[in-house]
């Protein structure tokens, strides 16, 4: 299977969702190239609204088409759908339990090149925070295809964070998204790597790198991160030991705290964060990126050896 975006997976899925006979309806804010919501739009231009440079705008607009009865998506960059708009988020979406699922792609330091001022690294903090909201972070195409169907099929408030690289499939086509439920997609012994988004593979990867050095790692692919699958994870930190949490986001606030919360309360164990470590992104092609904020493959290993050491001291 061929690597690719979880953004291509946006438009797509709400045209068939559309064609299903799902009412749904999308709201952008001039960056429907980007987004993929251009695809909806070409296919059903009468339930498409792009409301220009002006997202506080776009996240009102849907919740007054969400208040009309329609199932909301909104688009744009999730530094902006997020940041600039979380006043509108907060208030009329999360307060008024209405339909609408934020959608936004561009997440993460994979943006690249666009900098540390497009390179959203918060998001799931100031998602995860608000009563009512679901977030959803899918790991490859095809899971973020499943995600955006649950969302429009459930009721309420949705975050699903989309990315704009390439990246290497985890699921088969028609993989079913769960909400609430931790997906174990590699068993293991020794250590456990409990990641989303693009992490996924990347954990696998190094998963992968450790058993040839005798060390049996599981890989959790924890795509929702609220709800939380607390149980899921604390079984998996009781069996292994030793736990080291991969994100494309900052270790405040994202899953690395969502996980600590976990075994906090529930399995004290050894655990080791994967992500942004208090900073702001910066301008480079992805893979420069990944290797200057520690997200890679060998950091990841490097982190899974660290937490096993921990385990006897």
């Amino acid at each position: 299977m061929s690597d690719r975006a979880t953004r291509e997976a946006f438009g797509e899925t709400l045209t068939e969702l559309v064609d299903e006979g799902h009412d749904v309806v999308a709201v952008d804010a001039d960056l429907s190239k980007s987004t993929t919501t251009a695809k909806f739009a070409a296919a059903h231009p009468d339930r498409f609204f792009n409301v220009g440079i002006a997202e506080q705008n776009m996240i009102d607009t849907a919740a007054g088409l969400a208040v009309s009865g329609k199932i909301a998506f909104t688009g744009s960059f999730a530094v902006f759908a997020t940041g600039r708009a979380y006043d509108q988020v907060r208030n009329t979406v999360c307060y008024s339990k209405l339909d609408v699922k934020l959608a936004p792609t561009h997440s993460g330091v994979t943006v690249g090149p666009d900098g540390g001022s497009h390179q959203m690294l918060e998001d799931i903090a100031l998602m995860r925070v608000l009563p009512g909201m679901r977030v959803l972070v899918p790991a490859d195409y095809h899971a973020a295809k499943g995600a955006i169907r649950v969302a429009a099929t459930t009721p309420g408030p949705f975050y699903i964070r989309l990315g704009r690289a390439c990246v290497p499939q985890v699921y088969e086509k028609g993989f079913e998204f769960e909400i609430g439920k931790a997906n174990v997609v590699r068993e293991g012994s020794d250590v456990t790597l409990a990641a989303c988004g693009l992490m996924v593979s990347q954990a696998l990867e190094a998963a992968r790198i450790l058993d040839g050095e005798g060390v049996s790692a599981e890989v959790v692919d924890v795509a929702t991160i609220k709800p939380l699958d607390a149980e899921k994870i604390s079984a998996s930190a009781s069996k292994t030991g030793a736990v080291v949490a991969c994100e494309e986001h900052s270790i405040i606030g994202g899953l690395g705290s969502a996980v600590a919360e976990v075994l906090g309360e529930m399995s004290p164990v050894p655990l080791r964060r994967i992500g942004v470590r208090d900073a702001f992104g910066t301008s480079g092609a992805p893979s420069e990126l990944l290797t200057y904020f520690g997200l890679t493959v060998e950091d990841i290993a490097g982190a899974a050896r660290d937490a096993i050491a921990a385990k006897a001291r």
